[in-house]
């Protein structure tokens, strides 16, 4: 199928047909290749990639591909080769990233073999079809903010099974533009695990809200903690991404986040999140009073740094909202009493924040939040001529 320069008012029956065909060409039991012709473009001007189930990021698809044409791309979609069996020896060499370079990449980001792989990984480890996922994401770790999520949107799609790793509720809407949760468990491993997967579903945004350990004197149990950067003591991602590499909040999502929390009169900072593998990160106090004091830290926690660099290495837009649940270095640890109080004084101000900065970001830009700062200086674009390449 060839989609060249074609009238508004007939571009979304094409592409609604285009991803009909990928689709199609998908249950027959081959990925479809997608070949993007930009003339505009100097550096960049052919683009591809091959696509695996398509169905289950078609608004994606929809979107991307729209605008292309919109800009007088001419985009070609053939059957691909067969794919792939997820039992097969080869699959691992098939995905393998080890020197994969994820900065020249942006359409196209995954192979075919990967993104099938992902998807079965969300699908297993979360109870829910990866087609139920949303374009905003929510991550916590604590079911206290689920049960917030399912008071919210009581009709939200739940897992099909009762015992599931990482459960995810989901208020779909009929363009994904809604919410999605998911309690991704406890700590950087499973930050970098869940956040790997779900990257094949190009969110929009992905927000990480979860507790700190407050570090300031003047802060107290219950304040709220944006970061401004990350400290990355959590070393999932040293490998793939070099620590010396700046990481920083979505400036949009923090400004929304900022802004409720004002309007709502409720106590923040902003200031450097401290990531640490360690949960007992007390226990070698004179090591992270180091790091802590060089960092000009002001909450220690498990994931949010995870969260933040596969966001960048993603291109997925994020930011922290977390709540000061102790202050271990001021004689007020997590203990059983003041923690259940402070769960049930905080969980739905604390999701309601985080919800209405997505949704208020969905209003705002409708078509996704802009991420150029996330972009490679070589990475090829998805707009049109005047982005400039």
């Amino acid at each position: 199928m060839k989609i060249g320069p074609v009238a508004d008012s007939q571009l979304p029956v094409q592409i609604e047909a285009a991803c009909d065909e990928m689709e199609q060409t998908y249950a027959a039991g081959r990925y479809s290749k997608i070949t993007v012709t930009r003339n505009w473009s100097k550096h960049n001007p052919i683009i591809s990639g091959k696509i695996a189930r398509p169905s289950a990021y078609r608004w994606y698809l929809r979107r991307e591909l729209i605008r292309l044409v919109q800009a007088g791309a001419v985009i070609d979609i053939i059957p691909a080769q067969e794919r792939v069996d997820l039992s097969s020896p080869q699959l691992l060499e098939l995905i393998d990233e080890s020197e994969f370079d994820h900065t020249r990449k942006k359409v196209f980001l995954f192979g075919p073999e990967r993104v099938e792989l992902s998807l079965q990984r969300l699908e297993h480890y979360t109870g829910t079809r990866a087609e139920d996922f949303q374009r905003y994401v929510l991550l916590t770790n604590y079911q206290m903010h689920m049960d917030a999520f399912e008071q919210m949107y009581p009709d939200c799609i739940q897992p099909t099974r009762a015992r599931v790793q990482m459960r995810a509720y989901h208020q779909r809407t009929a363009s994904n533009d809604g919410i999605s949760i998911v309690n991704i468990g406890v700590g950087p491993s499973n930050a970098k695990n869940f956040t790997d997967h779900l990257a094949v579903l190009r969110p929009d945004a992905m927000l990480m809200v979860g507790h700190c350990a407050g570090v300031r004197n003047h802060q107290e149990l219950g304040d709220f903690v944006l970061a401004s950067g990350y400290m990355r003591d959590d070393h999932v991602l040293d490998e793939a991404l070099p620590r010396s590499v700046p990481l920083t909040p979505s400036f949009l999502l923090n400004r929304y986040l900022a802004h409720l929390l004002d309007e709502r009169k409720l106590p923040y900072r902003f200031g450097v999140v401290y990531t640490t593998a360690d949960r007992n990160w007390e226990l070698t106090l004179k090591l992270k009073l180091q790091d802590l004091k060089a960092s000009r830290s002001i909450g220690v926690d498990m994931e949010s740094a995870t969260v933040a660099a596969n966001g960048f290495r993603y291109r997925i837009p994020s930011a922290t909202l977390l709540c000061i649940s102790d202050k271990p270095l001021h004689g007020q640890p997590k203990l059983p009493d003041v923690a259940q109080a402070f769960y049930e004084e905080t969980k739905m101000k604390h999701l309601e924040v985080a919800r209405d900065a997505l949704l208020w970001a969905r209003a705002d830009y409708p078509g996704g939040l802009p991420n150029s700062d996330l972009r490679a200086m070589d990475e090829p674009l998805l707009g049109g001529p005047e982005e400039r390449e």
